[in-house]
């Protein structure tokens, strides 16, 4: 596969994440009582939450102004990873970076739509919860920053052996 359909792998990653992501999110949205949670699984329910802050729900940003300001961070960032898409040569990576990207986008159109991000994945053992409340958005960015991360700790390319020096030619 050419470095350029390689590139484009990735930003169809990108779009696929962004497309699910707001579908969801959509039928989260018009289901006829949001706030009644939906059981799909015994472990795994669709819960409408309101996440005004970042991962976590950290560094929530109640004002107009910590909206906005949070909303050009993330922008920055997902504008970061599009380029970087454009420098990686690694399929891996590529992929990688398109499930960041993808995921970004999603929780910025949020952000820049209605004003927040919406969360719905509860994962639950009884009532036990190994995680707040998510969205597939999150799920894409966590996935592709664990195979970048994992990538850079662990799987090292080998490098080709450098070839001996020969010694110049000795001039009589």
């Amino acid at each position: 596969m050419t470095i350029a359909a390689r590139r484009i792998a990735g930003l169809v990653i990108a779009a696929i994440v962004v497309v699910a992501d707001q579908a969801i999110k959509a039928f989260v949205h018009h289901r006829s009582n949001i706030y009644e949670p939906l059981e799909i699984l015994p472990i795994f329910r669709l819960t409408y939450t309101q996440n005004h802050g970042v991962s976590l729900g950290l560094f929530q940003a109640d004002t107009v102004e910590m909206r906005i300001a949070l909303l050009l961070a993330t922008l920055a960032i997902a504008i970061g990873v599009f380029v970087w898409i454009f420098r990686e040569r690694r399929m891996l990576d590529i992929v990688a970076l398109g499930l960041v990207l993808g995921g970004a986008l999603g929780n910025i159109i949020d952000r820049a739509t209605i004003g927040y991000v919406t969360d719905y994945a509860d994962l639950h053992f009884g009532e036990f919860r190994p995680f707040l409340i998510f969205n597939l958005a999150d799920v894409a960015i966590s996935t592709g920053v664990v195979i970048i991360l994992a990538r850079s700790l662990f799987w090292h390319e080998k490098r080709e052996p450098a070839e001996p020096k020969r010694p110049a030619p000795e001039i009589h």
